[in-house]
């Protein structure tokens, strides 16, 4: 491995349990929503801005530098400033921890399913030694013999004797503001942490930021441009929509109803499509009494459950005591796809158009 270059800038079990761990109470997650902590949005906002203003300087220094006589030589030196640019974006964690990026990422271990996702889908897979037991649920490509780790209790000795170049981890993992890592870090590992995103700006920072860490900066553009292009078209056709419907989305089901308000990226993709929460009133991820729900009298009820029911959709629709809510009396309840709904990264987008076509089958017909 490269000397590592020292920086100068200083989800459904799973989403039951990280929700569990963020409020304190019931299950929940949104696809391990890793409990960010205030004053992140502040951080990203500092942070974007310097990697803005380095990567056009690098940028610029790299173009310099061209002779533009040899075509080979042209290529070299913007894959350099690229690449320098991509290691001034990662010159501090998601967290905003200062983190030395390893100049080659050839040994990975990641503690978090968005996380591993987002690695499995930029190709580096067969560089993935070790996970969280979660992740082999989502991400396809891993090796039958990856290590797996407790995200909660993670092994750190056997993490030391993976002998990763980058580590990235959640917050999950250090829950009670402990930092749990701080031997693997002593060692001269890079961890990088990615805390929960709340929202979709947020997610795609996180999505270009792991790509930055692991050399990939143009590949992660690409992933972050996909998720824009749907979003566009979903916006397009949400703000024509005049009656707007209301939505309940339940995380998890009756007795134990949990569900959001705002700010959660789940209640951006609610009003993308044109429909508003019936929660909106409130803020975050929120337990819910059966009460309240009835008499929210959501249009559509949405729901990404797939542990507590074998259908899900057919549980809400034969709720004793619901029958004169709106969404149970007209048949409008739908299943939203569990990982994609839940595990911040790229593959929300996935999950939005679910939503859209669920809520407004006849507007969104066309939506791919």
């Amino acid at each position: 491995m490269k000397k590592k270059k020292i920086m100068s800038l200083c989800a459904a079990v799973l989403l039951a349990f990280v929700m569990t761990a963020c409020q304190g109470g019931a299950s929940g997650s949104a696809g391990e929503n890793e409990a960010g902590a205030e004053g992140t949005a502040a951080v990203e906002e500092s942070t974007a801005a310097g990697t803005e203003s380095a990567s056009s300087e690098t940028a610029a220094s790299g173009a310099a530098g061209v002779t533009g006589e040899d075509g080979a030589a042209d290529e070299t030196a913007a894959a350099e400033a690229e690449t320098e640019a991509a290691w001034e974006a990662a010159a501090q964690d998601r967290a905003g921890n200062p983190i030395t990026v390893p100049d080659e990422a050839e040994r990975i271990i990641s503690l978090a399913p968005a996380t591993t996702q987002i690695l499995c889908d930029l190709g580096l897979a067969e560089k993935i030694v070790a996970v969280d037991s979660n992740s082999p649920m989502y991400a396809e490509g891993l090796s039958g013999d990856v290590l797996q780790f407790n995200m909660m209790e993670p092994d750190l000795e056997q993490i030391m004797n993976a002998e990763a170049d980058i580590v990235f981890v959640s917050s999950m993992s250090s829950q009670g503001g402990d930092d749990i890592f701080k031997s693997v870090r002593d060692a001269g590992v890079c961890v990088a942490e990615i805390p929960t995103s709340n929202s979709i700006a947020d997610v795609e920072a996180d999505v270009q930021f792991v790509a930055d860490c692991v050399g990939m900066p143009e590949e992660g553009k690409a992933l972050v441009e996909g998720m824009e292009t749907v979003i566009e078209q979903v916006r397009a056709i949400g703000e024509t929509i005049g009656e707007k419907k209301t939505v309940l989305f339940e995380i998890s089901p009756v007795p134990y109803l949990y569900s959001f308000g705002t700010g959660v990226y789940l209640n951006e993709m609610i009003e993308l499509i044109g429909a508003e929460n019936v929660l909106a009133d409130q803020e975050g991820w929120i337990s819910v009494t059966e009460e309240s729900a009835v008499a929210a009298d959501p249009d559509v009820i949405l729901t990404s459950d797939n542990f507590s029911n074998e259908d899900p959709v057919a549980e809400i629709l034969g709720r004793e005591g619901w029958q004169n809510v709106t969404a149970v009396a007209e048949g409008q309840a739908y299943y939203i796809d569990n990982a994609a709904s839940s595990l911040p990264n790229h593959h929300i987008v996935d999950a939005l158009i679910e939503m859209a076509k669920a809520v407004y089958p006849d507007e969104y017909a066309s939506l791919e």
